[in-house]
């Protein structure tokens, strides 16, 4: 079984992004762990308070979870057609190196997927996130690609994945990235 981490880019309590990783929990199958986690806590990058105390609990606590995974499936919403800064900023602190943990993004699989109530899905947010993971080198697996336009549509009010097309999208995606994991942990 592979152990994915899937962390939801918004901070927003009623957000698409989060509504579509608890899809992802849902959908996961018995050949797959799907934990959710949120950038909650995590404050804003400052190089001093850095040097001075060290990396903030909440960030890692992350790091502690994203190396207990096996693979991290990152959530992104798409804002004024890039990432999120509050998303970026989780990234800034995660990819520091922290004493006594390893490098979190280093070879680690890694898949994209995201919601929008625009048009366009997260097209522009996720070509932006290329050029950091590959900086990072994390091992993105391209194999499929998810982005929700209009998601406000595919989901309930209550925040449940409603549109069976993009059930059945998000169940081949998860279903592909879990076999690339896996091919990734016999490495």
């Amino acid at each position: 079984m592979v152990r994915i981490l899937g962390i939801s880019g918004s901070l927003r309590a009623a957000s698409l992004n989060t509504a579509l990783l608890k899809a992802a929990q849902a959908l996961a199958g018995a050949d797959m762990a799907l934990e959710a986690a949120t950038l909650h806590g995590i404050p804003l990058y400052d190089g001093d308070v850095e040097q001075a105390e060290g990396a903030p609990a909440a960030v890692r606590a992350l790091k502690d979870r994203m190396l207990a995974s096996d693979g991290l499936l990152l959530v992104s919403p798409e804002y004024n057609n890039g990432i999120p800064g509050v998303f970026k900023n989780a990234v800034d602190w995660l990819s520091r190196p922290t004493p006594g943990l390893a490098d979190v993004f280093r070879d680690r699989p890694l898949a994209l997927i995201g919601a929008s109530p625009g048009g366009f899905g997260t097209t522009l947010a996720q070509a932006h996130w290329l050029p950091v993971l590959r900086t990072l080198g994390a091992r993105q697996w391209n194999g499929g690609r998810l982005m929700v336009s209009r998601a406000q549509a595919a989901f309930a009010a209550d925040g449940s994945l409603q549109d069976e097309a993009v059930k059945r999208q998000l169940g081949d995606f998860l279903q592909g990235f879990a076999a690339f994991v896996a091919t990734s942990k016999r490495r």
